[in-house]
Order: C-alpha cells, then sequence, then structure tokens
C-alpha cells in the first residue's frame, strides 16, 4: 500500500533493477539525500490538491496569475497565454486564457456545441479551435470572465477537468458514427470510461468553478469504472485521499490515451503513452479484450538530443474484464518510475525507453497483479479521416466537413451552428481537426449542403489532396511556446508545395504535412511526410519520411530551413521523385528508400548546376509522371 502524499517504491522490486533515478527511487535513503525534485512537484504537493494559490487569484484585480497559479490552472483545463499582436505600448502583455475541453472520442452534444458556439462570441475571439485530440480551444477569455466561461460549459454537459496538466488528457478514439459496428461502438464507449476512470476526484474543480456545488446531471459513470478505480489488491491506489490514483502529487508530466479498432489508424495511435486496440470474437459479434501499446509521444526540445519523438512499443493483450486494471497499472508504473526531477524526461516514453519494454511489462505487472497475455496479431494500419458522406448504419448519415487547421470562423461557423440547431443534432470532433456532422435525414441532406455551400464551405472532394489532409498547431500570436507560424502560415505554404510538384512533373502527387511553430509536436509533424517544425522567425526544421498510416516517424533532415527558400529547398527533391520513384510510391516511402544523404546530394547538384538547366528540369522538359496510388477522399462505409 501506497503511503498518502508520498510516492513509495514497490515492495519486492530491488532498486538495483530499476536505474531510474526519481521520486519513487532515491539513491539513497531521503534521510540522506532527498530526491531532487521539479519546481512544479512542489507546486503541486502544496497546492491542497489544486486549490491555491489558484482560488484566491482568480478574484483578484490583476489580469493575470502568477506563475504558481498558471501551473494548477492547466489541471482545470486553460493556460494563461499573451497576444502578442494586441501588446501597447506603456501597457505590458496583454493576458488572456485560452480554455481547452474534454471531449472523450471527439463527441460533442447539440447542447454542448451551441453552448460553445455562444461562448466563442460572447467572450472568445469569436472562433471556435478544434484540437488535434478531438477537443475544443476557445481562445480570447479574459481572467475576469473565466468563472462564467467554465461554469456555464459545466451546466452544458461538458467538462474541462483534465483537459490539461499532469493528468491523463483527453481520451481519443476512432470516431465514425457507425451504429452497426459493435467495434466501433464500444471503442468510443471505452474513450469516455478511461477519461472517467482516470479524471481527478478531489473536487477542486466544483470549488472553484461552481463554489463548490457539484452540478448534478444525468450523466453517471459506469458502475464498473467506480468499482475498478476503488480496487487497490496490488497497489495502484492511494489509500484515503481524495486522490485515489493521482495522490498528491499526480503524474510526472501529461499523459495520453488513443483508442481504435483493427486497421484504422485515423488517432494516430503509436503517438500516445497508452494505445488500446480493440479485438473481437471470432464471429465478430462480441468484444474479446485490447491489444494495448506504450510508450509513444512526440514532444522534444531543440538542441536537447536527450529528448526525442517515440513511436508505442507493444505490451500486451488482455481481456475486456481486465482493461481498467491495466490501464491503472500503467499509469501506477509512470506515476512511482517517472522522472521527477526534470520534466523534459518526465514523459512515460523516457521510462520505456530506457528500461525497454520487457522491463517495464515486469514491474507493471506487479501492479496488474498477473501476468499480461501476448498481443492478437493486427492487419496493416491504413490512414482514414471520415470526411463526406456516410452511413451510420441506422438508416441516417453523416457527413464529416474539413475545417481548415481546425479553426471554425465567420460565414461557416454561422452556417454549421444553423444547422446543427435547426435539425438538433450532435457533432465529433476528429483527430485530425475536422467535424463530422451526425445523425442526418437523408432529406436534409439537400438542405445541408445548400447552407454550406452558401456560406464557401467545400466539400471534402473539392479540397487538394495535400492540405485536406494537413495539420497545423495555432502557434502564433497567442502560444507563448512558438517561435513562428503554422496555423496561418499553412495554407499558402501548402500551395506552394502544389505548385513545384505540379512544375516537377508529379501534379497527382500526394504528400502527409504537418506544421508546429515549436518542437513539442502538437500536430504530430513528427508523423507526416514532410514535417515543418519551427525554430525561429520565418524559419523551420525539415522533417521527412513519415507515411500516411503513421506507423513510421519521419526523420530530421535539415535544420533552419527559411519560409522564403522553401522552393530552392524542395524542388529539387521533387524533381528527383518525379524521376526515380517506383510505381504507386509515397513522397514518405521514396525518401526513406533513397535516404537522406542521397537526396542530400541532389540538392547539393542542383545548387551547383547552372540555373537555366535547372529551369528546364524543374520545369518537367525530361521528366516523366507516374500515378500514385490515390488517397481515399470519402468515408468508408460501415
Amino acid at each position: 500500500m501506497l503511503n498518502k502524499g508520498f510516492l513509495g517504491h514497490k515492495a519486492g522490486l530491488s532498486r538495483r533493477t530499476l536505474p531510474i533515478t526519481c521520486v519513487a527511487t532515491p539513491n539513497k535513503p531521503p534521510a540522506t539525500r532527498l530526491a531532487k525534485r521539479s519546481k512544479v512537484e512542489i507546486i503541486k504537493e502544496n497546492s491542497d490538491f489544486l486549490r491555491h494559490p489558484l482560488m484566491e487569484q482568480l478574484v483578484d484585480d490583476k489580469t493575470y496569475i502568477s506563475e504558481d497559479a498558471v501551473q494548477l490552472m492547466k489541471f482545470h483545463g486553460s493556460y494563461m497565454q499573451d497576444n502578442r499582436e494586441q501588446r501597447a505600448f506603456g501597457k505590458g502583455k496583454a493576458y488572456m486564457f485560452m480554455m481547452r475541453t474534454r471531449q472523450p472520442a471527439g463527441a460533442v452534444t447539440n447542447q454542448l456545441y451551441l453552448a460553445m458556439d455562444d461562448l466563442a462570441d460572447q467572450y472568445g475571439n469569436e472562433t471556435l479551435r478544434l484540437t488535434t485530440r478531438q477537443a475544443y480551444q476557445l481562445h480570447g477569455v479574459l481572467k475576469h470572465d473565466l468563472k462564467t466561461v467554465f461554469s456555464t460549459v459545466i451546466k452544458n454537459m461538458g467538462s474541462t477537468l483534465g483537459a490539461c496538466g499532469d493528468v491523463n488528457r483527453n481520451v481519443m478514439a476512432a470516431c465514425p458514427p457507425y451504429t452497426n459496428r459493435v467495434d466501433y461502438q464500444d471503442c468510443q464507449a471505452l474513450a469516455n470510461n478511461l477519461a472517467d476512470l482516470l479524471a481527478p476526484q478531489s473536487g477542486a474543480y466544483y470549488d472553484i468553478w461552481l463554489d463548490g456545488e457539484k452540478f448534478v446531471s444525468v450523466y453517471k459513470e459506469e458502475p464498473k469504472v467506480t468499482e475498478d478505480r476503488a480496487f487497490n489488491k496490488f497497489g495502484t491506489n492511494f489509500e484515503n485521499s481524495p486522490e485515489p490514483i493521482y495522490g498528491t502529487q499526480f503524474l510526472p508530466r501529461k499523459f495520453k490515451i488513443a483508442v481504435t479498432v483493427p486497421g484504422d489508424n485515423s488517432v494516430d495511435l503509436f503517438t500516445n503513452d497508452i494505445g488500446i486496440v480493440v479485438i473481437m470474437d471470432d464471429a465478430n459479434k462480441e468484444v474479446k479484450g485490447y491489444n494495448i501499446v506504450v510508450g509513444g509521444g512526440m514532444g522534444r526540445t531543440h538542441r536537447a538530443p536527450e529528448t526525442f519523438p517515440r513511436l508505442a512499443d507493444a505490451l500486451c493483450y488482455v481481456d475486456k474484464e481486465d482493461i481498467y486494471h491495466a490501464v491503472k497499472a500503467i499509469v501506477a508504473c509512470q506515476r512511482d518510475y517517472g522522472r521527477r526531477d526534470d520534466r523534459r524526461q518526465a514523459r512515460l516514453k523516457y521510462l520505456v525507453h530506457e528500461w525497454g519494454i520487457d522491463r517495464f511489462r515486469t514491474v507493471t505487472e506487479t501492479y496488474f497483479g498477473k501476468k499480461f497475455k501476448e498481443s492478437v496479431p493486427l492487419p496493416e494500419w491504413q490512414f482514414e479521416d471520415y470526411l463526406g458522406w456516410g452511413d451510420q448504419g441506422d438508416g441516417k448519415l453523416f457527413y464529416g466537413i474539413y475545417v481548415q487547421n481546425g479553426r471554425i470562423k465567420g460565414e461557416a461557423k454561422k452556417a454549421m451552428r444553423q444547422i446543427i440547431e435547426k435539425y438538433k443534432i450532435p457533432v465529433t470532433i476528429t483527430p485530425h481537426q475536422n467535424l463530422i456532422l451526425r445523425d442526418l435525414e437523408p432529406a436534409w441532406k439537400k438542405d445541408v449542403l445548400a447552407t454550406l455551400t452558401k456560406a464557401g464551405v467545400k466539400d471534402v472532394e473539392e479540397w487538394d489532396s495535400i492540405e485536406r489532409t494537413s495539420m497545423a498547431c495555432p502557434a502564433l500570436p497567442m502560444c507563448g511556446l512558438a517561435v513562428t507560424e503554422a496555423e496561418r502560415g499553412l495554407p499558402d505554404v501548402n500551395a506552394r508545395l502544389r505548385v513545384m510538384l505540379e512544375k516537377a512533373g508529379v501534379s497527382d502527387a500526394y504528400a502527409l504535412v504537418r506544421m508546429t511553430g515549436c518542437p513539442n509536436g502538437c500536430a504530430r509533424p513528427y508523423m507526416a511526410e514532410i514535417g515543418f517544425v519551427g525554430d525561429g522567425p520565418n524559419s523551420y526544421q525539415i522533417y521527412m519520411g513519415g507515411n500516411p498510416a503513421q506507423t513510421r516517424l519521419a526523420t530530421l533532415f535539415e535544420d533552419r530551413v527559411k519560409l522564403q527558400d522553401f522552393e530552392t529547398f524542395f524542388e529539387p527533391l521533387f524533381v528527383h521523385y518525379a524521376e526515380a520513384r517506383t510505381s504507386g510510391e509515397g513522397f514518405g516511402d521514396f525518401v526513406t528508400r533513397v535516404g537522406n544523404e542521397a537526396l542530400k546530394k541532389v540538392q547539393a547538384a542542383a545548387a551547383a548546376a547552372p540555373a537555366a538547366e535547372v529551369e528546364a528540369v524543374v520545369a518537367g522538359k525530361a521528366v516523366k509522371a507516374v500515378k500514385p496510388k490515390a488517397v481515399k477522399a470519402k468515408a468508408v462505409k460501415a
């Protein structure tokens, strides 16, 4: 049994077998030398389970909160930001807050959508931002409006609890609304139940945003979730603690989970701390259990090679009735052995990397109480986006709308609200920042399309394939970590890439493109065929070699490539791609096969060639185009 407020090491495990240095496993007894802890660890410990000093500072007259309060605010679902473009001389920073919601599997009720739309107009910047983890972000909220905004979300059947901070974040899931697919239905239900299982329990959230009055709703968590959360036979819980799983220290760092079905990698499964795959019985009628992968993550830091993106490793298979215990065991292992002295090394991926998957499995099994089973073989993964029209299987339709970089604004925002309000339908936010309108009657199709078309909303078939599958984080001007543009810059970059491909003679080529304004990887650029990672003003690292199935990491090709030099950088590569690719070979596969060194020689040769010769080659005079595999643009029918 673990002591309240302190992370003890597991009985029966020798420290000699656990070389990780952290709060859980100090090299020497605490009386000799206390384990080093980061500043955030002290803030969490002294906060009375995320209350102080946040409660006091939210009601003072300042437009901002202190750094200690900022760290606690994250757990409640908000970041303090500074709009760099609204700073006024002599007035300092333009402080605002971004609020993020918790939307397991991206599911949004009709009531909550309309409430969020209203909040964006009344208290935000009149836009709604869909995230790469199937949630909302509301930007531009002033400090004195926070309580109104948060309480409104809660009272409209939403939540922001655990959307940020050192806890389990929003649980992603493959999200097509198929009513005749047991696997997808279980996938989405499991995401919701895991979000409940790992939600903070202390009540601080309601103390702050509803003055201690827990809002009574019709929603009740599954009894098995409640039962399995309380189960503590193998040391996963803190006894008699307001936070039975997290304790006073919560987790060392953010924690991310995704759930999907075999073959559907719409969730970027291997980029998560835990990835779960639904396994059906032989008759494909009932859920039998789940495959689990662990140790994925995107974040890194520039010029810190000890930080890196990583793909998850296969851990095990567990029967259906054991899934909550298995997830708790993994979380408890990370909680007790993840590093708390260095936040840059605190994610689960670094623990799995240093221990290796076999040792991690062995230690996690002590929290699980028995041996894990071997993973079940799976089919190949595919990229799915569920855009366009699809049949739900119950006589109703769904319609996936591409939302450029996840920003719903202007006339498109008005049109979407008009449809959602008129037909009283729910929606789903996808893992690629798009929106699915659900439960549409076939008779409504003509009106839905007319309303959207009038507002300038394009059907998926009207978008270029590069644009349709690309993603970017918000970056400037609000994100404090951003060093350059992403959301506002990517559309122009995508258009330039298309022009370059056409000049090279491969106008029908496609590449998965992602862009971030810093190395944290929110838009998962390290999985892209072409990934842009901001490393300075109008400057990017270029990562290449990922694949659309999102099963292979891209590699760093070049640092500090200026925005204005993209044509010089990419045109020789695209020309060589047109000349040397095999039939149907995607750009990421081509880069991986040929290799970075060979491609850099191609760039060097192009730089040394006479200008007229380069222009002739780029113009496609000696290039024969080979048609690549087309990327599916329409939703897959059940």
